[in-house]
C-alpha cells in the first residue's frame, strides 16, 4: 500500500513535469494550431461567439492550475521553484521577438497566482485554485499583450481562452480535495 508521503511526491512530481511541458506546449501550438493561423503571427481558436485567441493561451490557464497543484504536493518551496523554471523555459522558448513579453508575462502572472493561492488553499482548495488562476491570467494577459505588442486588443479573447481551461479543471481539483480528505492526505 502506498503512504501517503510517497503518494504526495509522486503525483507532485506528475504535476510538475506537467507544467513544465505547457510551456513548449504553448509554444508549440501558438505556431501550428488553430482554426486560422495568421502569416508571420499565431494560430488562432476561438474561444467564444465572435472571439478569437492565440491558441497557446490554452496551455497558459493549465499552467496556473498546474502550478497550484505543485504547491500543494511539494509545498511552497517547489511552487517558488516553479516559476523559476517556467520563466526561464519561457525565455528560452519564446521566439525572440517575444521572450521579455512571454518571461515577464510569466513569472509576474504565476507570482500572482502564489500571492492569491497561498493565504487561501489550506481552507479552501477549489476557491484558491480558481481564485488565483483568475487574477494569474488577467495578469498574463494584460503584461504580455501590452510588452509585446502595445495594444490590448486581444485581451478579452486571452482571458476566456484562459478561463475555459482553469473551469475545465475544477472537476479535477475537486476530485482531488475530496480523495485527499479520504485519505487524510494534508497539504504540504
Amino acid at each position: 500500500m502506498m503512504t501517503n508521503d510517497l503518494r504526495r511526491n509522486i503525483e507532485g512530481a506528475i504535476f510538475l513535469v506537467l507544467f513544465c511541458l505547457t510551456i513548449p506546449v504553448a509554444n508549440w501550438m501558438i505556431g501550428n494550431v488553430g482554426t486560422a493561423c495568421v502569416p508571420n503571427g499565431p494560430c488562432l481558436l476561438p474561444v467564444a461567439p465572435g472571439l478569437m485567441a492565440p491558441s497557446g493561451v490554452l496551455m497558459i490557464g493549465i499552467a496556473l492550475v498546474l502550478r497550484d497543484l505543485v504547491q500543494r504536493r511539494l509545498g511552497v518551496e517547489f511552487g517558488i521553484a516553479a516559476i523559476i523554471a517556467g520563466a526561464a523555459l519561457s525565455a528560452g522558448l519564446a521566439p525572440r521577438s517575444l521572450v521579455i513579453a512571454s518571461t515577464a508575462a510569466f513569472l509576474l502572472s504565476e507570482l500572482a497566482d502564489f500571492a492569491v493561492y497561498t493565504p487561501l488553499a489550506k481552507r479552501r482548495l477549489v476557491t484558491a485554485v480558481v481564485a488565483s488562476s483568475m487574477v494569474g491570467l488577467v495578469v498574463d494577459s494584460f503584461i504580455f499583450l501590452y510588452l509585446a505588442f502595445g495594444s490590448l486588443d486581444f485581451l478579452a479573447g486571452q482571458i476566456v481562452g484562459k478561463a475555459w481551461m482553469v473551469l475545465l479543471s475544477i472537476p479535477l481539483v475537486a476530485y482531488l480535495r475530496r480523495r485527499d480528505v479520504k485519505l487524510g492526505l494534508n497539504p504540504v
